[in-house]
């Protein structure tokens, strides 16, 4: 009977955990239905902006802005996005992954600046060159802190102790798709060879008040949103993570009520079983005594 109490208390221990991770997934669907919203916003806002800054790639002037003018480069800056909180599967385990194969590519001195304590806590551990840290930064927050995170950079950048700037995030495909993507953000590169054939058009356009002021305008404007779209990517991807996830737990609980229902009825079938054996045994032995006594 006391195997019996223990399978009951540990079903009701699984439903409780049910019901719990049934939340959580409510709670990250939620968050994914806004986040995604906000995704939606951001890319055709990132995509001009991104063709702008490309186009002035193209001009002869601005390829010796410091935004733009090649280095010799002895010093790379990682901004890598991850989380705050667990149980989002491999969404953490993936991003950072994919910035240690980029840095062991690259095999450049790195100084990383870290979003999220989940990337914090592993670079940490790895002995790695953290240069700055942001935790806890909530979604209804990430358009200002992609703000102050993009002036940051700015600052390593224009100061001189980095030389170029990635930025590594999980971009959102669909639901079911992340990846992990490590993009270049400083110094800012033009289009390919052969890409573009507005070249002669791009050289004879007139900025004003000059070129240098309007690249400075644009550029900073440019980091923003870039920040902002690719913590929008990461956010989006988490909330996805986390809800695949928590549908996975929520299945896996059900099954095991199930199993350990099927478990508790057979022993309580067999239990039952054993106690009208005896109860009919216990008949027999009475029936059998009043005979010999007569």
């Amino acid at each position: 009977m006391s195997s019996m109490r223990s399978i009951k208390k540990r079903i009701s221990n699984v439903q409780s955990a049910e019901q719990i991770v049934k939340a959580m997934n409510m709670v990250a669907s939620s968050k994914l239905y806004k986040i995604r919203a906000q995704l939606e916003g951001t890319r055709p806002m990132y995509e001009e902006l991104k063709g702008i800054v490309e186009e002035v790639a193209s001009i002869k002037e601005a390829q010796s802005h410091v935004f733009y003018e090649e280095k010799d480069v002895k010093s790379s800056l990682y901004v890598i996005l991850t989380s705050d909180r667990g149980l989002s599967g491999g969404y953490n385990s993936n991003i950072i992954k994919k910035a240690l194969e980029h840095m062991e590519q690259e095999e450049k001195n790195e100084k990383i600046f870290v979003v999220g304590s989940k990337g914090y806590e592993n670079f940490k551990r790895l002995n790695k060159n953290i240069v700055r840290r942001v935790i806890d930064m909530a979604d209804a927050q990430l358009y200002y802190g992609s703000k102050n995170i993009s002036k940051r950079i700015r600052e390593f950048y224009l100061s001189g102790r980095v030389d170029e700037v990635f930025i590594c995030y999980t971009k959102f495909e669909n639901v079911l798709t992340t990846v992990p993507v490590v993009e270049k953000l400083l110094p800012i590169n033009g289009k390919a060879d052969g890409e573009s054939d507005m070249e002669d058009v791009y050289n004879n356009k007139k900025y004003e008040p000059s070129l240098n002021e309007y690249i400075e305008h644009v550029v900073p404007l440019y980091l923003h949103v870039s920040v902002f779209r690719a913590l929008s990517e990461s956010h989006t991807s988490e909330q996805a993570a986390r809800m695949i996830n928590m549908d996975a737990a929520a299945k896996n609980a059900s099954e095991l009520v199930e199993d350990l229902t099927s478990v508790y009825n057979r022993k309580r079938q067999a239990a039952i079983t054993q106690e009208l054996n005896e109860i009919v045994a216990g008949a027999n032995i009475l029936k059998k005594g009043g005979i010999d006594d007569r």
